[in-house]
């Protein structure tokens, strides 16, 4: 399996680690095991372009990761090196600290143009919906429909859905070009999606690839073991894995190419 892998049928190559970036925009109501502070430009600058360095193409943003998007637009140079995720779905209010979900096909418009006024872009490479855990209501809603739209429109090269369950998963493969998927060690349930998208050609990102900072400490490497795994799987494009820390950047992706290797 190569460290460049296609992401699905969509035409487009990503590398097998995308860069995740929460960390650089939101530090209220998320999930780490161990706090942080929000990096400052510099030190952005200088995390992208170790990204770039390093191989990795793919950059994994949403509205609801706080200021993600416009630092990104700000601080990101030659755009079109990039292979560009975000989302629609989850608003973040930074003030409360407390998300909420509109799955209307206006806000997906409203939602779009606004990330590709951030992002400082006339595409966006892929836009997933943020599911909030009902999948199965979000694309009877047209969510995904109102998505493809706008990937007709030229405004988006490739959609789909970060969901969280199984039927939600297969549901979007049928209506989408994109699944992201929760896939770790110790989570194993929505294999049968990944099974899926390698049969139908469709790509997947896996998400919580490293459980969000949880892993077995009773295994030895518990990081080259995940990678290990979830990279030697068939049907898997890429992991999107967030990181401020350029140490464990390059850690990952020495990871990585190591889990790639046939």
């Amino acid at each position: 399996m190569a460290f460049i892998r296609p992401l699905g049928n969509t035409g487009l190559t990503v590398s097998a680690l995308g860069l995740g970036t929460v960390k650089i925009g939101r530090d209220k109501g998320v999930k780490y095991p161990n706090g942080f502070t929000i990096p400052d430009d510099r030190a952005v600058v200088e995390l992208l372009a170790q990204a770039r360095d390093l191989g990795i193409n793919l950059i994994d943003t949403a509205p609801a990761y706080g200021h993600s998007e416009q630092r990104l637009g700000q601080l990101m140079s030659q755009r079109q090196e990039w292979i560009i995720v975000t989302k629609v779905g989850e608003e973040f209010d930074n003030d409360s600290g407390a998300s909420h979900f509109d799955f209307s096909p206006e806000h997906v418009r409203r939602s779009v143009e606004r990330s590709l006024t951030r992002l400082k872009t006339d595409y966006l490479d892929c836009v997933l919906v943020h599911s909030d855990g009902n999948d199965l209501a979000i694309i009877e809603q047209g969510t995904l429909d109102a998505l493809n739209d706008l990937k007709k429109a030229g405004l988006i090269r490739a959609t789909g859905m970060s969901t969280k369950t199984v039927e939600g998963g297969l549901a979007t493969l049928q209506h989408a070009d994109i699944a992201m998927v929760t896939y770790n060690l110790s989570h194993q349930d929505e294999v049968p999606v990944i099974e899926q998208a390698a049969a139908d050609l469709k790509g997947i990102l896996i998400k919580k690839a490293f459980a969000s900072g949880h892993l077995d400490d009773n295994i030895a490497d518990p990081v080259q073991e995940s990678l290990n795994q979830i990279l030697g799987t068939a049907g898997v494009s890429s992991i999107i894995a967030g990181t401020i820390n350029p140490r464990h950047l390059q850690e990952n992706v020495a990871k990585a190419r190591q889990a790639c290797q046939p």
